[in-house]
């Protein structure tokens, strides 16, 4: 069974790291040979700092910030991603991904077994 969880890319038009970061990003969720051995799928979403005020007041120094979003067990669960270095790898970049899905997923089901 693939895990399929949300990747969630908060950003503003006109943020060079930002279009950077989406265009491997986009890379690695419309290519379907990415990642066939770690069971994990990957889908993105692109939030726009500028449409919210929350939003804004909490990362407009940040962006690009990441989060794993998973829904799987009827609940929305948050992990955040470490920032990738502009320098990153499409493969490097997916590997960070993937450790921090696998922490994720441990921890859901840590919290399952409790």
């Amino acid at each position: 069974m693939i895990h399929i969880m949300q990747i969630i890319l908060y950003g503003k038009p006109g943020c060079h790291l930002c279009e950077g970061l989406i265009e491997k990003l986009e890379q690695i969720t419309h290519n379907k040979d990415s990642n066939k051995n770690a069971n994990i799928s990957f889908t993105l979403e692109v939030r726009d700092i500028t449409t919210r005020e929350d939003w804004f007041a909490a990362y407009q120094y940040e962006i690009p910030v990441l989060f794993l979003s998973d829904t799987s067990r009827g609940t929305e669960y948050l992990q955040s991603v470490p920032h990738p270095s502009p320098r990153a790898s499409v493969q490097q970049l997916e590997n960070l991904l993937l450790t921090t899905a696998t922490k994720l997923l441990m921890l859901l089901d840590q919290g399952k077994n409790e």
